[in-house]
Order: structure tokens, then sequence, then C-alpha cells
């Protein structure tokens, strides 16, 4: 395997693993912070909504920080020191022995997680800009295994020990760290380098880019909108699924991995002869109108066979983000790709602190029983509105000479 070849394999493992190690973590925490509240489970309840804000909120600062960093001291350093702080902060979730140090270590996953954007920033170093929509496409492939495999092993490590996952995770994570220490190469040359400066690593400051460049800021509102109607599986899939289906943990568990296994299947297998055939901005609209179609379905699904059914057509999203972060990201030169990959994190940090919120109260308010309101499905309605706009959006802005057949003036 040549070096390059090594390089992708490192960063989609890297990909895997860390969302591997997340989602290990997901059937158990919400387990391990009711253990350690006594089983009060309003109590427990308030913790874990804290948790997932201290996450995203974690991703919105520390994201553009690392792709900074990443341009300045290039790409390797960064992935390696995340690495393995991420490893030694899932011992500390092991260990903890009280919600504050649980708490903190939280906060370390958060940071530490952020390097998300510099894998990403990376793979745009290796790449042409005629490959990298089918790169990152790469990267959402695997970001999927990890979502798939990770809950169900979870699952049953957790069965054994409530700790057990955090202790697999950790042995992963730090293993993947020794792997890429020993055959990771730099992908970012010294002369491309560019100075660290708080003006671009802090949030706001990171967030200027995307007005630097004519047509990159409604590009990454367009990204912003698909991240905020995605925030609904995360805040209200468990909840809905029991009021409309009654499902078990299982049927959830097997509803979850359907959409995982899908979306490898387009973002692995297909979008790559899909943007050689078609082009990048078509495959904008072809994954922004399936999430459209996706999320309508499952707002009317009245059995939970159909819902399973309509996941099919939720899969075409999977053409959507790669797509469209390919476009931004051949608006940019190569020493500006971290910041790029740092500012969309931080989006996606916006789009978690704001997206639990809000569709969790319109599913409070459209629940109550035996209600000219009652309508379970309203946070999906929601979410397939929020994709309209966004569509409509991305008529207007996405550039039409990112259609191969186009040339380019």
């Amino acid at each position: 395997m040549d070096k390059k070849k090594a390089a992708i394999a490192f960063i989609l493992v890297i990909v895997v693993l860390d969302v591997l190690s997340l989602g290990l973590v997901i059937p158990v925490l919400a387990k391990l912070i009711k253990s350690l509240v006594d089983g009060d489970e309003v109590l427990a309840s308030w913790y874990i909504g804290l948790f997932g804000t201290i996450w995203a909120l974690m991703q919105f600062i520390c994201s553009p920080i690392m792709g900074a960093l990443s341009d300045r001291f290039g790409r390797r350093p960064v992935l390696l020191v995340s690495a393995f702080g991420l490893g030694l902060d899932y011992i500390l979730l092991a260990l903890a022995p009280n919600l504050g140090w649980l708490i903190v270590g939280r906060v370390i996953t958060g940071i530490t997680a952020a390097s998300f954007s510099t894998a990403q920033a990376y793979l745009a170093d290796i790449t042409t800009p005629e490959n990298r929509s089918a790169a990152f496409g790469m990267f959402g492939a695997a970001f999927g295994l990890g979502f798939v495999l990770g809950p169900v092993a979870g699952g049953l490590l957790s069965d054994i020990d409530l700790r057990l996952p955090f202790w697999v995770s950790a042995v992963l994570t730090l293993a993947n760290a020794m792997y890429g220490f020993f055959i990771l190469p730099e992908s970012l040359p010294k002369e491309k380098r560019m100075p660290f400066r708080w003006s671009r690593a802090n949030p706001l400051g990171s967030l200027k880019l995307l007005a630097s460049k004519t047509g990159l800021l409604p590009m990454a509102a367009i990204l912003f909108l698909y991240q905020l109607s995605h925030q609904v599986f995360q805040s209200v899939f468990v909840i809905y699924t029991d009021e409309r289906f009654q499902w078990s943990g299982l049927m959830v568990g097997s509803a979850l991995a359907t959409v995982g296994i899908l979306n490898v299947i387009v973002q692995g297998g297909l979008i790559r002869p899909a943007i050689k055939k078609y082009g990048e901005r078509i495959l904008v609209f072809v994954g922004l109108l399936g999430g459209i179609v996706g999320f309508t379905s499952y707002s009317i699904a009245w059995t939970g066979q159909i819902f399973f059914a309509c996941t099919v057509f939720f899969a075409l999203m999977g053409f959507f983000n790669a797509s469209l972060q390919g476009i931004m990201s051949k608006q940019l030169e190569t020493n500006e790709q971290g910041q790029l990959s740092g500012a969309n994190s931080s989006l996606n940090g916006i789009a978690g602190m704001i997206g639990p919120y809000l569709f969790t109260t319109v599913f409070g308010w459209t629940i109550v029983p035996n209600t000219s309101t009652y309508y379970p499905g309203a946070p999906f309605a929601l979410a397939a509105a929020i994709l309209t706009v966004a569509l409509i959006l991305a008529v207007i802005v996405v550039p039409r000479s990112t259609d191969p057949r186009v040339t380019r003036p």
C-alpha cells in the first residue's frame, strides 16, 4: 500500500473508530447518569439534555480552533493529539465516580472529537478538486459505518458491565492513534501553511471565512439548514417511535442501523459514479429532495413497516453533504481547507444547540392526546419544511459550473 492509500485508510479508520466509540456510549450514557442520580428520572433527563448541550458547545468552540491549528502546524499532529486525547478521556469516563467527573469527561470528549474537521481537511489536501466530493462521500460512509456498529456493540457490552463500553472505546481509539503515529504522513507542506490567529480560530472569526468568498456564505446557510433538520433524529426519534409504534429498543436500533447501512451504500458506493455522470450540483438537489420526501413520509407513516420503507427515500439524502462540501472546498486554497472544515463544524455545533430544544418542544406541543393538535410526526414535518427552504436556496445559489458537462469560464 502506497503512502497516500495508507493515509486515506487511516483517516477513514479514525472516523469509523471515533464514531464507533461515540456510538458505543449511546446506549450506556443515559443509564450511567441515571445510576449516579439514584434513579431520579426527572433529574437524569435534565442531565442528559445538559450533556448534549455541552457536546454541541464544545464542537462549536473547538472545531475552528482545531482547523486553524492544522492550517498552521499541519494535520498530522492535530489528528494524533486528538486521537490520543480521546482514548485517554474514555478511560476517565470509565473511572468517573460521580457526575462532576462525568461532565469533565464529556467536555474533553467534545473537544477531542472536534478533530473531524481536521480529518476532512486532510482528505481535501490529498485529493484533487475533481475527486474531493467522492472522498468526502467515503468520509460520510465511514461515519455511517461507525454509527451502525457503535450502538449495537454498546448495547451488548453494557449488558455485561455498564462501564465496559468506555474501556473498549479507549482500547480501540488508542490502538488507532498508535497506528497513525507510525504510518500517517503529513498532508500540508510547510510552504502552504498559514499563521495561527485567534481572529480566524474563534468560532465567529472562522465564520468570517464563509463571507470572504462570493457565494460561500449562502451555501453555508444551506449546509446549516441540513444540519439543523438532521437534529430531529437524535432529539425525538426514540420518543417518537415509542409514542407512535411502541417500538422496543431492538426495533429502534434496527431502524437506526438501517439508516446507517443505506447511508454507507450511497456515500461509499454510489456517490462517485453519480458525480461523474450528473455533477455535484444535481446531487445537491437529489439529496435535499430525498430528505424532504423521507422526512415527510416519516411524519405521516401510520405503521412501523411503512416507516421502515420510507428509509429508502431518505437514503437519497446521502448525496447531499459530500456534494455541497466538495463545491464549497473548490472555492478556497489548500491552506484554507482546515478553516473551512472548522467553520462548517461550528455550524453543526450551532445546529446541535438549537435543534434538540426546537424539535422536543414541537413534539411536546403536538402529543397531547384527544386534541385537534395531536400530531406526533410534527417534528419530522418541520424538518421537511426546513429542507424545503434549503432546496429553494440551493436552486438560487449553487453554481452551475460544478456540473462536469459545463465548461468552466
